[in-house]
């Protein structure tokens, strides 16, 4: 074990003599590494800080700028310093103190540096600030697809040009705009809009009345309090959101919060389990340390518009902590090892060996290691994690009563402050083409929630390796949203079996090392009171666990490439298709999320776009009807399609509702103010939640040549009792997969039968425009 070596490393014993001082090279070897290691990192971050924090200028646009500046003053005979040192003598004695021993010439170089390094600051703060006023302009967006008006290819030359050369990942946090606060005459507008075909005549004329009501007398108040934020706070939605919707729910975050992503769905790379998870785990450390030197790339939205990156910040050695009242999320700036679970066991793996990240095979060894451990769980440690799973409240009381000292403490921190946990699961998952939907369900429901007590769910994410290779994520959702899991697992499936690949018996490149000290395992003393609680939480998680009805099934008949000739957003496409399974389901409409980013502003988040329309429900009794017309329903689609991606475009551009609406209830109940009209709001449950999972990194994967590299995307669970949520991911031109889930509990909901409603209605929509016919 790692601690016995270091255990070793220094002895002594006392002799008649004096102490015979025994040291061990080898581990004083590996002390000066690990430290060399630690400054290394801590010099890198130093370094990424300054190139940040004066980006878009660089240390070579300094010497640039000075250079210049001086050469300029030298040829035309003028003083660089402009009496620079002259002025600053008659503030400061100690600078006059130093300019007696300066020569003049000394003082002119002195003072034109300065000067220089004044102008070099002036000038990236005007870029900067430039740079913010143009990515403030979002006009972009409402361009017609296909065609760029010479107004927008001017401005995106601006934006690149204020936007320096080779950014790095967090270069533009300074240049990003502020979220901007809509009128509270444009929210409610909109929000009446929104419920219209919820609400009968009756229903709607008192929900107007409230709104109206708030608009004139409550909502002016809360909106000065708002406006005031947002001057202030970098973004005024963020931290309440982070706060009020993920850390202070006291409910289980298993299942009503975490979500997942799976693996490829037709390529099995090996059959070995260590071996999988000998490369997945390094190139998710590889990944990490491009994250610490800010080596990743910003994402920018047509290579062109820059979006925030702050929330990849807390991906790794992090984990949410939980409170009596309130959660907190805890994060380390540096972490050497990972936690991981085998058979009701945890073990701490260390990651780095002679002062480097450890190779796929020696992860691999370290994992075969743990695989072949035959030791038994210690009392109360196999379903320790299900109090993770179970109800916040006793998990905290739990924590501080029996995990605050000794033994039960140093494990604990071995798991939460761990780079991250693995999970090598002991079932089998797959996709089985002979039992697709049984396998895909069953894969799901594993990754979702597992046997609720083998997950470690306050860790930002759990990398799940299963006993014949397959392998997946559960993510923790208050520290971000699914698309930065999305990029670090984009990262890993490029990498795992086209990049490090294995050896032909299945096992990692590479051979094993001689010398690695093995992993350690976890010890616990758990007394059987904090036994009693760990059941009951197993109990609440198992109760929310087999209620939960995943179905998962790719859409094989068509793709983007088919939606793309109707000349329709696929994304407005699917989301159209959705209502209608929905009606069809049953029988009426609802309210519908659909999930939208802010990230073109700091530390932007997420939107609500409203998917359920005047104009989507138009459509939708249209297909319901028998006697409308093909073209009627044609015109009826395209309505609703622009609809659809013109209330995307305002979500994106800070012009949504949903996230002013929870902002201004937040005020309100700081100032004791009771709202009828937002708590009636913000009661109105979203009984068909969706999101897209986007594939941000394309050119990873080549689909054309290997269109067998698909992933199966992600899923989450239902968000009301009696409604879906239902995830789909739009891969190549031909393949659309969906992740429905929702509960065995409701009478109303079966994801079986609204996945067959989602692809009739697919099916259903593309008919009208007889591209057949066209072909032909």
């Amino acid at each position: 074990m790692a601690e016995a070596h270091q255990a070793v490393a220094f002895q002594f014993t006392v002799t008649p003599d004096g102490i015979d001082l025994q040291l061990c090279h080898e581990a004083l070897r590996q002390i000066y590494l690990s430290g060399l290691h630690s400054w290394k990192k801590r010099f890198i971050r130093f370094k990424n800080g300054v190139m940040t924090g004066v980006y878009p200028g660089s240390p070579g646009g300094f010497m640039v700028v000075v250079v210049s500046y001086m050469s300029y003053n030298k040829y035309n005979q003028l003083d660089p310093s402009l009496g620079l040192i002259a002025k600053l003598e008659k503030f400061n004695r100690t600078i006059t103190y130093f300019v007696r021993y300066m020569s003049t010439d000394s003082q002119r170089i002195v003072g034109g540096v300065l000067v220089g390094t004044g102008l070099w600051v002036t000038i990236i703060m005007v870029m900067r600030n430039v740079l913010k006023c143009l990515l403030s302009w979002h006009g972009w967006m409402h361009a017609p697809h296909g065609s760029v008006s010479w107004s927008i290819r001017l401005w995106m030359l601006l934006v690149k040009v204020f936007s320096g050369r080779k950014p790095m990942l967090y270069s533009f946090q300074n240049s990003l705009p502020r979220l901007p606060v809509p009128t509270i005459k444009d929210t409610c507008r909109r929000h009446l809009e929104s419920v219209r075909p919820l609400m009968d005549d009756e229903k709607y004329e008192r929900m107007e009345g409230l709104t109206k009501d708030f608009e004139k007398n409550l909502g002016p108040r809360l909106q000065w309090y708002l406006k005031l934020k947002s001057w202030w706070a970098s973004n005024y939605v963020s931290d309440w959101w982070e706060e009020y919707i993920y850390l202070r729910g006291r409910g289980p975050i298993m299942v009503n919060s975490n979500y997942y992503a799976m693996d490829f769905l037709y390529v099995f790379p090996t059959s070995i389990q260590a071996a999988r998870a000998g490369n997945a785990i390094h190139a998710i450390m590889l990944y990490r340390r491009k994250l610490d030197r800010a080596q990743i790339k910003p994402l920018m939205l047509q290579n062109t518009i820059p979006m925030c990156s702050a929330q990849c910040e807390h991906m790794f050695n992090s984990s949410r902590v939980p409170g009596v009242d309130t959660d907190t999320l805890q994060h380390m700036n540096d972490s050497k090892h990972i936690a991981v679970y085998h058979k009701g066991r945890f073990f701490k793996v260390w990651m780095f060996y002679d002062g480097r990240l450890l190779l796929p095979r020696e992860i691999e060894q370290q994992m075969q290691r743990i695989l072949d451990d035959q030791s038994e769980p210690l009392p109360g440690e196999e379903k320790l994690a299900a109090l993770t799973a179970g109800e916040r409240t006793p998990w905290a009381k739990a924590r501080e009563t029996y995990f605050a000292r000794g033994k039960n403490k140093q494990s604990l921190d071995a798991i939460e402050k761990a780079a991250f946990c693995v999970t090598l699961d002991d079932t089998e998952q797959r996709y089985d083409a002979d039992n697709p939907v049984k396998s895909l369900d069953s894969y799901a429901k594993s990754l979702l929630h597992g046997k609720c007590y083998d997950r470690w769910f306050d860790k930002t994410f759990n990398l799940i390796v299963f006993k014949n290779g397959t392998m997946g994520l559960n993510a923790e959702h208050s520290w971000a949203d699914a698309p930065i899991i999305g990029h670090l697992w984009e990262h890993v499936l490029s990498l795992d079996p086209i990049k490090l690949g294995y050896t032909e018996e299945g096992h990692c490149c590479g051979e094993p090392h001689p010398n690695l000290p093995g992993p350690l395992k976890l010890s616990w003393d758990i007394p059987a009171e904090c036994q009693e609680v760990i059941e009951s939480s197993l109990t609440v998680a198992r109760t929310l666990a087999d209620d939960v009805d995943s179905h998962i099934f790719p859409f094989k008949d068509f793709g983007k490439g088919l939606i793309k000739k109707c000349r329709t957003s696929p994304d407005a496409f699917i989301q159209i298709a959705l209502q209608l399974a929905q009606y069809r389901d049953k029988g009426k409409f609802c309210l519908t999320y659909e999930a939208s980013m802010t990230r073109l502003f700091r530390e932007g988040r997420t939107e609500t776009v409203r998917s359920c329309t005047m104009e989507t429900c138009a459509f939708v009794r249209a297909m319901i009807r028998d006697e409308t017309v093909r073209e009627e329903r044609l015109r009826l689609l395209k309505v609703a399609a622009e609809k659809h991606q013109n209330m995307y475009r305002m979500a994106m551009t800070g012009e949504g509702i949903d996230r002013h609406l929870f902002c201004l209830y937040v005020v309100s109940k700081y100032l004791g103010e009771d709202s009828p009209f937002l708590k009636e709001v913000l009661s109105e449950p979203w009984r068909l939640s969706t999101s897209q999972t986007p594939m941000q990194q394309v050119e990873l994967f080549d689909l054309v040549r290997h269109p067998e590299f698909v992933s199966s995307g992600g899923g989450f669970g239902p968000v009301a009792d009696d409604g879906y949520g239902v995830s789909y991911i739009i891969v190549g031109e031909n393949l659309i997969n969906f992740h429905i889930s929702s509960k065995h509990s409701s009478p109303e909901t079966d994801s079986h039968r609204f996945g067959g409603n989602i692809r009739q209605a697919m099916l259903d929509i593309l008919d009208l425009f007889q591209l057949d016919k066209k072909t032909k």
